[in-house]
Formats: structure tokens, C-alpha cells, sequence
């Protein structure tokens, strides 16, 4: 054996050493898969489901095993989706939805629906209207968040062999026809005009009654005023009448003769008169007054 012989050997071996390391490589490539974290593996062997491959490193049989399906389990949103529905009191409205769903078992999203996108927005269509043929016009307008709740719950239960998971449902617009707007543009200034109205009619109202409380509360403090004034007089004429039981008849005629001075003194005090004319009796008060003065002085 020659030195060229050996060599060719040499090589040769080395060359099926080589090759099977590289089919080693090759087979150790294949039968690991590494699965990101927003990531699902569906696998399949022999073309039936053998497992589901979660997040991080995971190992399958090279050759036997076959990854046929990578499913993404962020959270989709689908566009939106505008369909046509009749209230219960007759008036079409024109429904604008949007879903946001995730897959949470891709085994069932794969092997038991086709588009899941498009059954869920035909679903969302058919339970919208389902929904809203239950409620009045003006129901669906105030009542949007309770709506969105039923329609979400409702879409859950009909999903749930899809292997996904219904985050949100969203009701977006709801639009009425130009006849119906027109109509409830007429129907909404009616009622605001039947809103002054009544505003107004309140604002009268109101001020009658506060004016009647005015004019109640001054013939109170008239009426109050005027007993007071009686009591005076009253408490006046019982010291006088007092006096006069107890002096006799000097003290009334004392305050007769008061009386008559202080008349007189007032009738002198009037602007602009430069000339008094007094009856001839009317001196004879002030003789009485100085007459009684003198004879009560000690």
C-alpha cells in the first residue's frame, strides 16, 4: 500500500466523519425550536395535531414532527364594521362596531374555523342587530354602555369553541337616516321650546309668589307697627287716667292745658307765617297752664 492510498483513506473517512457531524447539526436544528414569547406552535405528525408550543425552547422529533402552524396571541383588533339594524320602535340605524379579541388556544382557531376574522365580524353584525331590535331609539343612544356589555357577552359565548378570548367590543357610531335626523332635529327644538316655556311660566310664578310674600310681610310689619303704637297709647292713657285718680281733677286739667300750650307752640313754628291768629280764648290756655303750673309747685 503506497503513501497516495493511505491518503485516499485518510480523506475518505474523514469526509463520512464530516457528514455525519453536519446531518448531526442538521438534525439537532430541526428537532429544537425556539418559540417567542407572543408566539404559539401548532405541530403536527403525519399531519395530525401532536402538541401546542409555548413560549421559550422546546424540542420535536426531526423528521416525524412538523411545525404547521405559528399563531400570534397578541391582542387583534378587527376593522371596523358597519351594518344596519332596526329598533324596536321601527327607526333604522346604521351601527358602527369594532372588536379586539386574542387566540388562546390556537388548536381550535386552526382546526375548527377557516378566517376567524371574518366569522367573528359576521357574528358581531348578527348579535348587533339581534340586540338592538330589543330597544327603542332613544334607549340605544343613552343606554350605549349597558348595549356594549350584552353584545360582548353574547359574542363570548359563540367564540368560546373558536379558542379565543373576547377582550373588548366597541360600539363606535350609531347614525340615523336624514329623515330620522330631520324628524328628531324638529322633535329636540320642540322640546327645548317647551323647556322655556315652562322656565318662564315658573319664572312668573315665582315672582308673583315673592312679591305676594313682600306685600304679606309689610302689612305684617304695618300691622305690627300700628300695635305697638296702640300699646303707647294705650300705656299713655292708663298713666294719665292713673294721674288723674290720684290728683283728681287738676291733673286732667293739667294736661288739657299741656295739650293746648304745645298746639300752639306748634302752630308758631311754621315756616313762612309772619302774622298768628288766635281766638280770644286761645291766651287763656297759657293762663291755665302757668295757673296749674303754679299752684302744683311746692
Amino acid at each position: 500500500m503506497d503513501i497516495q492510498e493511505i491518503l485516499l483513506g485518510f480523506v475518505g473517512n474523514n469526509v463520512v466523519f464530516l457528514l455525519l457531524a453536519v446531518l448531526l447539526i442538521v438534525i439537532i436544528l430541526m428537532g429544537v425550536r425556539i418559540v417567542p414569547q407572543s408566539e404559539k406552535y401548532v405541530v403536527e405528525r403525519f399531519g395530525k395535531l401532536r402538541s401546542v408550543l409555548g413560549p421559550g425552547i422546546n424540542l420535536i422529533v426531526p423528521f416525524i414532527d412538523r411545525v404547521a402552524h405559528k399563531i400570534s396571541i397578541l391582542e387583534r383588533q378587527l376593522p371596523t364594521n358597519s351594518q344596519d339594524a332596526i329598533t324596536s320602535d321601527n327607526v333604522l340605524v346604521q351601527v358602527e362596531s369594532s372588536v379586539f379579541y386574542r387566540i388562546i388556544e390556537p388548536e381550535k382557531t386552526v382546526y375548527r374555523i377557516r378566517d376567524i376574522d371574518a366569522a367573528i365580524a359576521t357574528t358581531v353584525a348578527g348579535i348587533v342587530r339581534s340586540e338592538i331590535g330589543t330597544l327603542e331609539l332613544d334607549e340605544v343612544q343613552s343606554n350605549r354602555a349597558q348595549l356594549i356589555v350584552r353584545i360582548q357577552g353574547a359574542l363570548e359565548r359563540i367564540v368560546d369553541d373558536w379558542g379565543i378570548e373576547v377582550t373588548r367590543a366597541e360600539i363606535l357610531d350609531v347614525n340615523l337616516d336624514e329623515a330620522t335626523r330631520a324628524a328628531m332635529l324638529q322633535q329636540l327644538n320642540a322640546e327645548r321650546a317647551r323647556r322655556a316655556q315652562v322656565t318662564e311660566a315658573e319664572g312668573s310664578k315665582r315672582s308673583v309668589e315673592l312679591n305676594a310674600d313682600a306685600e304679606l310681610y309689610a302689612a305684617e310689619q304695618l300691622a305690627k307697627a300700628r300695635r305697638l303704637q296702640a300699646d303707647a297709647e294705650a300705656y299713655a292713657t292708663s298713666v294719665v287716667a292713673a294721674a288723674i285718680a290720684e290728683n283728681g281733677l287738676e291733673a286732667a286739667q293739667y294736661q288739657v292745658a299741656l295739650k293746648q300750650v304745645e298746639a300752639l307752640t306748634a302752630v308758631g313754628a311754621g315756616e313762612g307765617k309772619q302774622t298768628i291768629l288766635l281766638p280770644a280764648n286761645a291766651l287763656d290756655a297759657f293762663s291755665d297752664a302757668f295757673g296749674l303750673l303754679k299752684g302744683r309747685a311746692p
